[in-house]
């Protein structure tokens, strides 16, 4: 039956029988698990001693080149970074993807084993998640890879074939675990925290066992994913921290049973957020959990700059003695869908500044993301799901296949267990535009950056991209656009300014005295084409009109009295535009008071003054008005009043000439004691010449 041995496992695993879960999966050396691994090529390159247990008898080991080679993508070397330094790679979804009918290439564009592909690129270290019983159950995967420990086997056998060692990232999850969720195993249920704490020990040891039978070379023990906010369900630190504990001694016994040096990780994310961070190491250390390694995950453009990820990684060896990893790190290569089902990272809103959607981007963001790391002790660097490419073409309906296989990040047989998401959202991989081959199998040139860190590579200095040009325009006036735009070279040390030409034609045909969007064709010194995106429209010339800036000095408060009736609120339920508004309020006494704001190069032209207010319990001898005053003196006036919360008065003032640039605006108010209100908003258009 298709599903006959994933319901075993599940079967066994729910009744904590994993041994005979696992001798009918062929863990222990025989069944599919073995057969596949048989298939192997066994000679050892370098003489290298045979695996042991149910693993191939040879291991082909693959060197570092010995100095800087010739490559289509630039690498700046790192000199001083150890031949040691962990070169990672999560491949959880490989037998899966395989599965789903996807092929894997080499460099010479010949079908491979993907592990190979990865050990030849330099890859040294294959990380892989492992879930509880990832199965609903009728023995229907969940999908993310279906990563059961029979996976993990098999997949640990091949990356142990390539001289690689493997990271065991138990999730205690029956599917995926990070900041948003920790779902308990179903088989954990209903259990106190001592009783989940022996069962985790129980599947940590049960599990750890038979991988290094099988002859996996584990080299760490991830004790929980990204476990921020919990773990298996449990959310108070001290059950948390037991549940750490039981984890940890399992590892330590394994170890020791086996003889073998496993190094325990513990793995966090947001570490943009330093001192939750410090906290936690503090906290792991006054509960007393044994770990060797403290895991980060760290993703550019979503987890702050490499200065933070370097303070944190020093701060957690220096103050904890404790050894740091970047447990999970990655960067798109290109912008494009490759399954049709959305992407994590989804275009030029998530680009990191100085870097694009291209595989030399690719390449340099992991050299600068290694570079940081080595720079600050840390150990080494894991890539996410590098492996992870799309399933069927973008258009077309790939639904079936990730159902059948789990190559999806998640099937709506998991919609049960994990409703709040995978119920919603299942569907395809969104990870296909930042894995480092490409859509249909082949590696990237950026593969190759994980042999290249020490000595780098040469290259023809080469454009990488150009960012998006953009550029508005007032209605009315002339055209602005850039004379030199950025351009950014393989070689980041060759950036530059470069001198740009319009086509005129374009910039002569756009009607400027109407709004609108507008695409205009420019040329490079070198030939290079290259596009502005240019948007005509009214522009707000009032700096920080809304208040919304924490420097609010190009606007001057003046008051009658000792008291000042005025403040900068934030309060978003006064504010016609974000958060912040200019308030206004006196408990016992009547308030006299204004701001303007002076105004200097504008256009000369006609302009429209206009702002928000609201407000209430003001009298008949309440006065407030809009002003706008020109250099000469000549002012432009227009009176309303608050006529309740959120009843928002639009005063405009239109018909403003400016002769010389210069032009003071704002609002005065003299108001009866307890009124109040907020004015927000102040526009200043140019409306023509």
């Amino acid at each position: 039956m298709k599903h006959s041995r994933k319901k075993l496992l599940a079967l066994c695993i729910s009744v904590g029988l994993l041994s005979t879960a696992l001798s009918g999966c062929g863990a222990g050396g025989s069944g599919p698990a073995a057969e596949s691994s048989d298939a192997v090529q066994t000679e050892s390159a370098d003489g290298a001693d045979a695996a042991q247990g149910g693993a191939a008898d040879g291991v082909v080991n693959f060197s570092l080149p010995d100095g800087p080679e010739e490559s289509e993508i630039y690498i700046e070397p790192i000199p001083d970074i150890s031949d040691d330094f962990i070169r990672g790679m999560d491949a959880s979804s490989v037998l899966v993807e395989e599965k789903s009918g996807v092929k894997y290439y080499n460099f010479e564009g010949e079908e491979q084993d993907v592990f190979m592909t990865l050990a030849q690129a330099g890859v040294n270290y294959i990380r892989l998640r492992v879930w509880n019983n990832p199965y609903d159950e009728n023995g229907n995967g969940y999908g993310g890879g279906n990563n059961d420990l029979a996976t993990a086997i098999e997949l640990g056998q091949r990356a142990t074939k390539y001289g690689m060692k493997v990271c065991i990232d138990f999730h205690y999850s029956d599917f995926w675990a990070d900041p948003k969720r920790q779902h308990a195993p179903k088989a954990w249920e209903g259990m106190s925290v001592q009783e989940k704490s022996e069962a985790l020990a129980a599947f940590t040891k049960e599990s750890l066992s038979a991988l290094l039978d099988a002859g996996v070379d584990v080299g760490m023990v991830q004790i929980g994913n990204e476990i921020n906010n919990g773990m298996a369900g449990e959310t108070l630190a001290p059950s948390v921290y037991t549940l750490l504990l039981s984890g940890s001694g399992a590892v330590r016994e394994i170890s020791k049973t086996y003889d073998k040096d496993i190094q325990i990780v513990v793995h966090y994310t947001n570490i943009e957020e330093a001192d939750k961070i410090d906290t936690i190491a503090l906290n792991l250390l006054n509960f007393g959990v044994d770990y060797d390694i403290f895991g980060l995950s760290y993703y550019p453009f979503w987890d702050g700059t490499n200065e933070n990820m370097q303070n944190v990684a020093r701060n957690l060896q220096e103050k904890y003695g404790k050894k740091v990893i970047i447990a999970e790190t990655s960067y798109c290569y290109t912008s494009e869908d490759g399954d049709g089902s959305g992407n994590s990272f989804v275009g030029t809103d998530d680009l990191v500044e100085g870097y694009g959607a291209t595989v030399q981007s690719q390449a340099t963001m992991i050299r600068d993301v290694c570079a940081a790391a080595n720079e600050a002790g840390v150990s080494g660097v894991f890539y996410w799901e590098g492996v992870w490419i799309p399933v069927g073409e973008p258009t077309a309906n790939n639904s079936p296949i990730w159902e059948e296989f789990g190559s999806g990040w998640a099937s709506s047989y998991a919609s049960d267990y994990d409703p709040d998401d995978a119920g919603l959202y299942y569907g395809g991989c969104s990870w296909d535009n930042q894995a480092m081959f490409d859509f249909h199998g082949y590696p990237l040139a950026s593969l190759n950056v994980w042999k290249y860190l020490k000595y780098g590579t040469t290259a023809p200095l080469a454009i990488d991209y150009i960012p998006e040009i953009y550029s508005t325009s007032d209605v009315g006036s002339a055209l602005a656009l850039p004379e030199t735009i950025d351009v950014i070279y393989n070689d980041r040390s060759a950036n530059a300014k470069v001198a740009v030409t319009w086509d005129e034609a374009q910039i002569a045909a756009i009607d400027t005295s109407i709004g609108g969007n507008y695409d205009i064709a420019g040329t490079l010194e070198d030939g290079t084409p290259v596009v502005s995106h240019v948007e005509v429209k009214m522009l707000n010339h009032v700096p920080n009109p809304s208040f919304e800036e924490a420097d609010t000095s190009m606007w001057t408060v003046k008051y009658e009295g000792d008291k000042n009736p005025t403040d900068f609120q934030i309060k978003a339920d006064d504010a016609h535009d974000g958060v912040v508004a200019f308030h206004f309020w006196s408990e016992d006494s009547e308030m006299t008071f204004f701001i303007e704001q002076d105004l200097s190069d504008l256009e000369p032209g006609t302009y429209q003054l206009m702002v928000y207010a609201q407000g209430g319990d003001v009298n008949e001898e309440c006065s407030m008005e809009l002003y706008a005053v020109a250099s000469d003196g000549y002012e432009w006036t227009e009176p309303f009043m608050v006529a309740g919360w959120a009843n928002w008065q639009e005063p405009t003032i239109p018909d403003i000439k400016v002769t010389d640039g210069r032009l003071t605006i704002g609002v005065r108010m003299h108001c009866n004691p307890r009124s109040w209100g907020t004015v927000d908003e102040f526009t200043l258009n140019r409306i023509s010449d």
